[in-house]
């Protein structure tokens, strides 16, 4: 379904990204990363022309903003999976961002990035 694109995870929950990771393989995708701070996931988008991207909100080094804004500026897919919901300056940035609350499944997950990446 992802057609080897690559998707970026960004999340510091290792079970969490673990899971996430497996749901894109099985769904034909390739993952870069997970990365764990903002400052990896940044570095990261230095390095790699990713496709789409799965961000949870609150990271070991800050909330994830400085990615997403980064993310929209390239015109990349993204959504926010998060327990807490999405940080202020990016609701106020992207009113309409999809959002996805934990404990949603990879495979809602995945279900839903699909849908953000066609436009849906």
């Amino acid at each position: 379904m992802f057609g080897q694109k690559l998707i970026l995870i960004v999340e510091d929950e290792p079970l969490v990204a673990m899971a996430l990771i497996d749901q894109i393989e099985r769904l034909d995708g390739r993952v870069a990363g997970p990365t764990r701070t903002v400052a990896q996931a940044l570095a990261m988008l230095e390095r790699q022309e990713i496709a789409a991207a799965i961000l949870d909100a609150n990271l070991a080094d800050r909330d994830v903003t400085p990615v997403g804004l980064v993310l929209a500026e390239r015109g990349v897919p993204f959504l926010i999976h998060s327990a807490v919901g999405i940080p202020a300056e990016l609701a106020r940035a992207f009113p309409s961002i999809r959002v996805i609350r934990k404990p949603a499944g990879p495979d809602v997950v995945a279900a839903h990035l699909l849908k953000t990446m066609t436009g849906d």
